[in-house]
C-alpha cells in the first residue's frame, strides 16, 4: 500500500492498529519525507528573496535534494511494510520435510535480508538530508530558522528509527548476511548525531 495516499488520520490508526504494518520502519520514512517537506519550504522562502541571496545556491541544491527525498521516502514507505509481510509469509511455508524446512529457512533469511535493507536505505537518506541542512541552517532565510530545525530532527528521527529496524532484522540473520551494513550502521548513527547537534547548534544561534 501506498501510505502517502492516506489522509494524515488514516494513516495514523493504520499505524496504531493491531497489525504489525505500518510500524517504525514505515513511520520512520514517512517522518523523513516531512523533513524533506520543510527543508523545500525553507529553500522556497530563501530562493528570490534578495535578503538571503547568500544562501539561494545552497538552497537551490536543498531544494532538489527535498524533491528526491519526498519522493523516495514514499516508496521506502511501502516497501519497508510490503517487505515484513513478506517476511511473515515465508514463515507461513511449509515445514513437514527436510527439502521445506530449508526452503522456509533460506526464504526467511533473504526476506528478512531485504526487510533490513530498506530501512538501511532510508537511514542513508535521512543522512543525506541532514547534511544539506548545515549550510541550509547557516544561510537560509532567518525568519524560519525553526522550521529548519523541526526538519533535522524529524530527519534524525527517521535516520534513527530507521537504524532501530535495521538492527532488528540483521540481529536475527547469521553474521555473514548484510555484513556492510553491519559495518555501516554504527558509522551512520555517529554522523547522524554529529551533524544533528552543529545543526541545532546553528539554529539556537540564529534564533
Amino acid at each position: 500500500m501506498d501510505w502517502t495516499e492516506l489522509t494524515i488520520n488514516e494513516f495514523q490508526e493504520a499505524l496504531s492498529s493491531k497489525n504489525p504494518t505500518p510500524g517504525g520502519g514505515t513511520a520512520s520514512a514517512i517522518a523523513l519525507g516531512y523533513s524533506a517537506s520543510l527543508v523545500g519550504m525553507v529553500a522556497n522562502l530563501t530562493i528570490g528573496n534578495e535578503k538571503w541571496l547568500e544562501g539561494w545556491e545552497i538552497s537551490n541544491e536543498a531544494l532538489n535534494l527535498a524533491n528526491k527525498v519526498k519522493k523516495e521516502s514514499a516508496r521506502l514507505a511501502k516497501e519497508d511494510s510490503d517487505s515484513f509481510d513478506n517476511v511473515m509469509a515465508a514463515f507461513k511455508l511449509p515445514k513437514n520435510t527436510e527439502d521445506e524446512k530449508n526452503l522456509r529457512r533460506e526464504e526467511i533469511r533473504n526476506c528478512t535480508l531485504i526487510a533490513a535493507k530498506i530501512p538501511y536505505e532510508t537511514a542513508v537518506l535521512g543522512l543525506e538530508l541532514l547534511k544539506i541542512m548545515v549550510p541550509l541552517s547557516l544561510l537560509g532565510n532567518g525568519n524560519a530558522i525553526s522550521d529548519v530545525g523541526v526538519a533535522a530532527l524529524l530527519a534524525s528521527a527517521g535516520c534513527k528509527g530507521a537504524l532501530f529496524n535495521v538492527e532488528i532484522n540483521l540481529n536475527s540473520l547469521p553474521e555473514d548476511y548484510g555484513t556492510e551494513m553491519r559495518k555501516g550502521m554504527e558509522t551512520i548513527s555517529d554522523e547522524c548525531r554529529t551533524i544533528s547537534k552543529e545543526i541545532m547548534q546553528n539554529i539556537k544561534d540564529r534564533l
